[in-house]
C-alpha cells in the first residue's frame, strides 16, 4: 500500500482554532440569526426569572416570617432581665387591641403601639397568635404566590427558548448535513479512494449530530450562566458587599481548575472522534467483506484488529471519565468551602444584627447558585470541544477540492447546452494513481460517431482507467482528452455524464425495486418502451421468474440476485439512459454463452446508432466492433478491425489464439 494513500484524517492535529471554526459555521447559521436573538432574549428573561427566586424567599423572610424588629433597653413586665427584640403591634386595628388587652400581661403599650418579645409570643393561644400575625401570613401567602408565578412563567419561558432553538439548531443541522452530503457526492474518485466509507458516514452522522448539541446546548447555557454569573454578582453586591467579596476569594480557583479541565477534556475528544471514525470504518469494511472474511476463516485475525480498535475507544472514554470525575468533586469542593466561608462570616453578621436573617438565607441560595453557572460552563467548554473536534473533521472535508472543475465551454458560438457528444480524441494522454507509477502512458485514439471501439489487453493494462477518464472521474495527468473538439477538463461534469452511461464488471444496485433500478425515477416510458428496453437487455425472462415482477424489491447492492442477473439489470439500465455515449467495463464477463448471445445480439442493436466504448477480456465480444484497441503497459500497441488485427499477426493474434486455444 502506497503511503499517499494514507488516511490523512488519523493525523494528529495542531490546537484547534475556535474562533475560525466558528467563524466556518456562522455561514450555515445565519439564515436563522433571528432563531438565535429570539433565544437569548427568553433565555435572558429566564435569567431574570432565576434570580427574582431568592430575592422573593429574602423579602418573605425579612418582611412576613421574621418582620423588621425593635431593641429596646427596658425590661419588659413579664420577662425582667436584660434587654430583649420586640415584635411591634399596631394597635389601630381592633383585633389587634383585643388582643393586646387579652395578654396585657406579655404587652406594653405606648402610644399607637404596642410591643412584645420574641420569646414570649409562644404564650398566646395558636389561634390569637394566627390572628395577631394575621398580615404576615397574608403576606407568606402572596410571597408563596409570587413564586409559583415566577415558576409558571419560567416553564412557559423555557418551553418557548427549547422549541425555538431546536427548530433553529435542527434547521441549521439540515443545512449543514445536506452540504456535507452534497460535497461529498460531488468529489472524484480519488477522494473515496483516501476516504473510507465508514468515515466518511461517521462525518454525515455522529459528527454533524455533536454540532446539533454545540448549537442548541452550549450557546443556551453560555449565555444564561454569563447572564447568572453576573446578575448573581451584582445581586450579591448589593445585599452586602463586604460578604460578597469574601466569597469571592473562592473564584480563582474555581477559574483554573475549570481551565485545566478544560485542556484535558479538549484532548481526550479528539482522540475520541478519530477513534469512533476507525470503528467505523472497520465494522463497515468486515459486512462489506465478510464473504471474503468466512470464506478465508479470517474471523479471529478481524477479531483482534477490531478489539485493539475498541480498547483504544474504550481507554479515550475512561480517561474522559477520569477528567470528569476529577474535576466535579472539586467543583462541589470549593462550592462547599465558599458556603462554609458564608456561613462563618454571614452568620456572625446576622447574630450582630448587621444583616438580616432573609439576606444571609438569600445570599446562601444565591452562592448555590453562582457554582452552578460555573461547572456548567466548564462542561459546555467540554461539549464546545468536542464539537469542535467534530467541526475540525466536519470541515476537513468540506475544505477537500478534489471534486472536478463545473465550467462549461460551448464548442463554437451558437451550440445548444444539450449538445450531444459526438467525438472523442486522446492525444498523448498519460495517467497515474500514484506519482512515478503510470498507468497509461502517451494514449492516443480517436472515436468517431456512433463507432464501436473495443479496448483489449492484459490484465493491468489501464483498460479500466481509461473509460474512467472519460466521464472524469480523473482527469489526464499530462497530455489532453477533448470530447466535440473541446477539452474534456472544459466540460461539466454533470452535462457530461449525462449523456453517457457505464456498465461495470461488478454493478451495483439500490435497495428499492427493480423498476426503480433501472427506469431511475423517469417517468416518460410507456408500457411498450419498457418492455422494448428489458427484452432488449435480456431481462425479460428474469422479470418472468420474479413473484412480483418488475416490482421486486432487491437488496442493497443487489446481493439477492445473482452476479449475471445484476449484470442484465445494468444493461438494461444502460439502455434506459439512451446515452449517446455507452462505456462498457467487461459487461459480459459474468454472464454465461447462451445469455452472452442474446446481450451481444441486444447491444448490436443499440451501437447501431449509438457510440460505445467497451472493455472485453472475452474477444469473440471485441471481434464484433468496428475497431479494437490493444493496450499493454498503459501503451497502445496495436489497433485496427479484428481482420486486419489478425492478418498482422501481433500482440492481438496472440492473445486471440491463446484464448481459443488454436496453436500459434
Amino acid at each position: 500500500m502506497h503511503g499517499d494513500f494514507g488516511y490523512f484524517e488519523e493525523d494528529r492535529l495542531g490546537k484547534p482554532d475556535n474562533l475560525k471554526m466558528i467563524g466556518k459555521i456562522y455561514p450555515f447559521a445565519r439564515p436563522y440569526r433571528w432563531g438565535f436573538v429570539l433565544t437569548v432574549a427568553l433565555v435572558f428573561m429566564l435569567t431574570l426569572l432565576d434570580l427574582s427566586i431568592p430575592y422573593v424567599t429574602k423579602v418573605a423572610i425579612d418582611r412576613y416570617i421574621v418582620p423588621p424588629q425593635k431593641d429596646t433597653g427596658t425590661q419588659s413586665p413579664a420577662s425582667p432581665g436584660p434587654a430583649s427584640r420586640l415584635y411591634v403591634v399596631d394597635l389601630s386595628d381592633p383585633v389587634n387591641r383585643r388582643l393586646v388587652a387579652r395578654y396585657s400581661a406579655y404587652f406594653v403599650v405606648e402610644a399607637d403601639t404596642a410591643t412584645i418579645p420574641y420569646d414570649q409570643l409562644r404564650n398566646l393561644h395558636p389561634e390569637d397568635l394566627k390572628a395577631l400575625r394575621r398580615k404576615d401570613l397574608s403576606g407568606v401567602g402572596i410571597a408563596a404566590g409570587i413564586l409559583l408565578g415566577l415558576v409558571a412563567a419560567s416553564f412557559a419561558f423555557n418551553f418557548f427558548q427549547v422549541m425555538v432553538l431546536e427548530y433553529t439548531g435542527q434547521n441549521i443541522m439540515h443545512d449543514l448535513r445536506m452540504a456535507l452530503f452534497t460535497h461529498i457526492q460531488d468529489q472524484a474518485m480519488p477522494f473515496f479512494t483516501k476516504n473510507p466509507v465508514g468515515r466518511l458516514t461517521t462525518r454525515v452522522t455522529n459528527d454533524v449530530q455533536n454540532m446539533h448539541e454545540l448549537l442548541t446546548s452550549v450557546i443556551v447555557v453560555v449565555f444564561k450562566d454569563l447572564f447568572l454569573l453576573f446578575g448573581i454578582a451584582g445581586v450579591l453586591l448589593v445585599i452586602d458587599w463586604e460578604l460578597a467579596l469574601i466569597s469571592f476569594v473562592i473564584l480563582p480557583f474555581v477559574i483554573f481548575a475549570s481551565f485545566r479541565f478544560a485542556d484535558l477534556a479538549r484532548d481526550v475528544f479528539r482522540t475520541l472522534r478519530i477513534k469512533i471514525a476507525e470503528m467505523n470504518t472497520h465494522i463497515a469494511e468486515t459486512i462489506a467483506g465478510i464473504r471474503v472474511i468466512q470464506l478465508f476463516r479470517h474471523e479471529a485475525e478481524n477479531f483482534k484488529r477490531f478489539q485493539i480498535l475498541n480498547h483504544e475507544n474504550y481507554l479515550a472514554g475512561i480517561r474522559q471519565i477520569r477528567i470528569f470525575a476529577l474535576f466535579m468533586p472539586v467543583i462541589e469542593l470549593l462550592g462547599a468551602v465558599a458556603i462554609a466561608v458564608i456561613i462563618y462570616y454571614g452568620g456572625g453578621a446576622a447574630v450582630s444584627g448587621r444583616i438580616s436573617l432573609g439576606s444571609l438565607v438569600a445570599f446562601l441560595s444565591y452562592m448555590r447558585m453562582f457554582f452552578n453557572p460555573i461547572r456548567d460552563l466548564a462542561e459546555k467548554y467540554n461539549v464546545m470541544q468536542n464539537a469542535m473536534a467534530s467541526a475540525e473533521r466536519i470541515f476537513m472535508i468540506m475544505d477537500t477540492t478534489a471534486s472536478m472543475e463545473k465550467s462549461v465551454v460551448h464548442p463554437s458560438p451558437g451550440v445548444p447546452p444539450d449538445d450531444r457528444i459526438r467525438t472523442i480524441v486522446f492525444k498523448d494522454v498519460s495517467f497515474s494513481y500514484v506519482k512515478g507509477e503510470p498507468v497509461l502512458d502517451r494514449v492516443s485514439f480517436t472515436v468517431s460517431p456512433r463507432e464501436t471501439l473495443a479496448v483489449v489487453g492484459p490484465t493491468g493494462s489501464g483498460k479500466t482507467t481509461l473509460i474512467h477518464l472519460i466521464p472524469r472521474f480523473y482527469d489526464p495527468v499530462s497530455g489532453k482528452i477533448s470530447i466535440n473538439g473541446i477539452d474534456s477538463t472544459r466540460w461539466d461534469p454533470y452535462r457530461l455524464r449525462k449523456r453517457m452511461a457505464l456498465v461495470t464488471q461488478d454493478p451495483f444496485l439500490f435497495s428499492g425495486t427493480l423498476e426503480e433500478n433501472i427506469f431511475q425515477g423517469k417517468t416518460g416510458y410507456n408500457n411498450e418502451e419498457k418492455r422494448r428496453i428489458l427484452e432488449q437487455s435480456g431481462c425479460m425472462p428474469l422479470i418472468q421468474r420474479l413473484p412480483d415482477g418488475i416490482l421486486t424489491r432487491v437488496s442493497e447492492g443487489g446481493k439477492s440476485l445473482s452476479s449475471g442477473e445484476r449484470q442484465l439489470v445494468s444493461i438494461a439500465r444502460a439502455l434506459a439512459r439512451d446515452p449517446d455515449l455507452i462505456l462498457m467495463d467487461e459487461a459480459t464477463s459474468y454472464i454465461d454463452s447462451q445469455t452472452e448471445s442474446r446481450i451481444q445480439q441486444a447491444m448490436a442493436t443499440l451501437t447501431a446508432k449509438k457510440t460505445c466504448i467497451l472493455i472485453a477480456h472475452r474477444l469473440s465480444t471485441a471481434r464484433q466492433a468496428h475497431r479494437i484497441l490493444i493496450l499493454h503497459h498503459g501503451r497502445v500497441v496495436e489497433t485496427g478491425p479484428h481482420g486486419t488485427l489478425m492478418e498482422k499477426r501481433g500482440f492481438y493474434y496472440r492473445l486471440y489464439r491463446l484464448q481459443t486455444d488454436a496453436p500459434l
